[in-house]
């Protein structure tokens, strides 16, 4: 039985995931076409509309995938950190940094390829489980702030996904022209220290 005849339905679509994940990582989101995705996955360009109705439709299934393995990810984080708010948020973010580096071809669909998150509910409902992890420890970690100086967890949240990606994208994807004297791990840790030092969080709850 030839590689064309030989797919199942589910092992079809998920072979033209995973190249286009691959074709992502090598070319960026918009330098391949479905056909690229369909030689590589070894099937016919025609396969690929039975499962997906355009290259973004599969670059949207490659972040909703991508989004699965974040929360889960932020998650395990989040709970290894544990009973320390601190350790638990600080975690969170540096998991931010290990998915990056680890998962590139997910990452890019999720957060350079211009795939809104509300695409589908499917997607929107897992990138929501991702922020809501963050959010958790963030809100945690803010129980020790004075009410009347506490930021909404949501604020305080979106500071730290933005500082992550900040130093993924600035110092740890290898920009063109853009070189740290410092670890990318080590630009995260202390700008998050001078976050929380700001806030009166750093001391106390090691």
């Amino acid at each position: 039985m030839s590689k064309k005849r030989g797919y199942h339905h589910g092992n079809l679509r998920q072979a033209l995931v995973e190249a286009a994940l691959s074709l992502i990582e090598a070319k960026g989101p918009t330098g391949f076409t479905l056909s690229e995705a369909a030689k590589q996955a070894g099937v016919t360009p025609a396969a690929v509309y039975r499962h997906f109705e355009g290259r973004e439709d599969l670059i949207a299934e490659a972040a909703r995938q991508g989004y699965e393995i974040f929360a889960d990810v932020i998650h395990y984080a989040y709970e290894k950190g544990q009973p320390s708010a601190l350790a638990a948020f600080e975690a969170t973010g540096r998991a931010y940094l290990a998915f990056a580096r680890k998962y590139p071809g997910h990452y890019i669909a999720m957060f350079e390829s211009g795939i809104s998150v509300n695409r589908t509910p499917e997607l929107a409902a897992v990138a929501r489980r991702a922020w809501e992890v963050m959010e958790q420890a963030a809100h945690d970690l803010s129980q020790h702030i004075p009410p009347e100086k506490r930021p909404p967890a949501s604020m305080f949240t979106a500071h730290i996904w933005a500082m992550s990606h900040g130093v993924v994208e600035l110092f740890a994807r290898n920009s063109p022209g853009r070189q740290s004297p410092f670890p990318p791990e080590d630009l995260l840790e202390t700008g998050i220290g001078v976050y929380l030092r700001g806030l009166g969080l750093i001391e106390g709850d090691r």
